[in-house]
């Protein structure tokens, strides 16, 4: 069995959701609600009608206030913009709350060192939404890239989001694809060829943006980003290069629903220990860092 399917011994995290829109509904509120890791006990958005439709099929609670949402969990699991998670979250990691946060941090780098800042004065545990992350075929990828001696690596993650929909939401077609998709990229290179220290960006963020990856090894990567293309469907892939043959990591071949139960069971881990793994603001606080890099002039 994998650790995602083995017997759950403690009880489970009582956790409180902020956000009641797509991702809220399609991911969150039904994952934490599923268990046994994990309890969803409340949903509070700002519009009263979406945070009901959002609790009602699991029976959580719906919080009038933010505080009152605080008050019926031990953590808090977000689904907001940005801006809106940092000045929260901030507030949750003072009562003492675990989080659960999406990707970036905060819409610029500043507030995501404030977040983590709260995050380190308050103790708690964190931990960043990276979805792919959490897949075993990413896992056993990254554990390949390892072993292989790579010099270089290209990437791309293109979709159509941007172009309509319910991902085409104002914060991310003002600020684009690096805030958006960049996280996960730069995660995924950051790990397979090494600690990146240095990004350089060309092009718009709105429409397209190159990113060129300097990695402490002396490798180099780079990686085209897009959510306003007409495309079929969404394209992510790395390759790695080097003296043999060419490792893939082809996001077609993924199966996105494996990651979700691995993502429960860790954070519900974390917060019964009282540690947080690898994935936490920390490594969220290093790639708003790396964008912060492909903005600059």
């Amino acid at each position: 069995m994998t650790g995602a399917s083995l017997p759950w011994t403690h009880s489970p995290v009582k956790v409180g959701l902020v956000g009641a829109g797509p991702w809220a509904r399609g991911v969150h509120a039904r994952v934490l609600a599923a268990g046994p890791e994990t309890e969803l006990t409340a949903v509070w958005a700002r519009r009263a009608e979406a945070a009901h439709e959002t609790a009602a099929p699991y029976g959580a609670e719906v919080a009038a206030s933010f505080e009152e949402l605080l008050d019926t969990c031990e953590a808090v699991a977000f689904a907001v913009p940005p801006f809106v998670q940092a000045e929260l979250a901030c507030r949750a990691a003072a009562a003492g709350k675990a989080l659960l946060l999406e990707k970036p941090l905060a819409m610029d780098l500043p507030s995501a060192q404030r977040l983590v800042d709260a995050v380190d004065s308050a103790g708690v545990v964190s931990q960043v939404v990276l979805t792919s992350r959490y897949n075993p075929s990413t896992r056993r990828f990254l554990a390949a890239a390892q072993s292989v001696d790579a010099v270089g690596a290209r990437a791309c993650m293109v979709t159509g989001a941007f172009l309509g929909g319910e991902f085409a939401t104002p914060w991310r077609l003002e600020h684009g694809a690096l805030l958006d998709l960049g996280p996960h990229v730069l995660d995924l290179l950051d790990a397979a060829m090494g600690p990146i220290v240095r990004v350089r960006g060309t092009g718009d963020p709105r429409r397209w943006i190159e990113l060129t990856c300097e990695h402490a090894s002396g490798a180099v990567s780079q990686a085209s980003l897009s959510g306003s293309v007409n495309v079929e469907e969404g394209i992510t892939r790395i390759e790695l290069f080097g003296p043999h043959p060419a490792l893939v990591y082809d996001g077609a071949d993924i199966d996105h629903e494996e990651s979700l139960p691995v993502l429960r069971r860790e954070f519900a881990t974390a917060v019964r220990t009282g540690k947080s793994g690898e994935l936490d603001v920390h490594r969220g606080l290093h790639l708003q860092t790396l964008m912060a890099q492909a903005l600059e002039a």
